[in-house]
């Protein structure tokens, strides 16, 4: 099994079988705090639903497209981050996370997404990463903006979510501007 530690309370597990009762506790536990932003939290249904993503997120690794990552804090599943595959040709990719409620501020999505930059732009090489938002999730949001990615624009309805469309803010980083820090 593969993790990262990220700090004394806190690791990356790539994703696994063995993950998918936990993790689909905590997305049951958290529906009302995640519904309003992630439109996949309506089709998990079961921790069946749960083994099908993580098939696909093997099916991602064996591929050399991206990765997911559990985020287990002081030993219970907080949250997932994973890229949304690797487009080798241009050298870039995406970042995806949620956490659960109870665990917001304190700095624990910011330091994942940051190892999951060092990764990105050092051992695997990318050139530009990118994070979208909802333009409401103010959280979210603030995750970039401390990384110091640049607001690039906002797609209008870019997503169907529980009845409505949503707008994402998109934000970038090159690996440049990732040195500077």
């Amino acid at each position: 099994m593969f993790s990262y530690q990220l700090d004394s309370d806190t690791t990356l597990e790539l994703l696994a079988p063995r993950h998918a009762q936990e993790l689909y506790r905590v997305v049951d536990e958290n529906r009302d705090h995640l519904r309003p932003w992630l439109g996949w939290v309506e089709e998990t249904k079961s921790v069946s639903d749960v083994q099908g993503f993580i098939r696909a997120v093997q099916t991602q690794v064996g591929g050399n497209s991206g990765f997911q990552t559990a985020i287990r804090h002081k030993g219970d599943l907080a949250g997932m981050i994973g890229m949304h595959g690797i487009q080798w040709t241009h050298r870039s990719s995406s970042i995806g996370y949620w956490l659960a409620k109870r665990l917001q501020g304190q700095g624990i999505m910011t330091r994942a997404c940051s190892a999951y930059l060092r990764h990105c732009f050092g051992e695997l090489g990318l050139h530009r990463m990118e994070i979208r938002c909802a333009t409401d999730n103010e959280r979210s949001r603030a995750i970039p903006e401390r990384l110091g990615f640049t607001n690039e624009g906002t797609l209008r309805d870019a997503e169907w979510v529980t009845n409505r469309f949503v707008s994402h803010v998109v934000y970038g980083l090159l690996s440049k501007d990732w040195r500077k820090q």
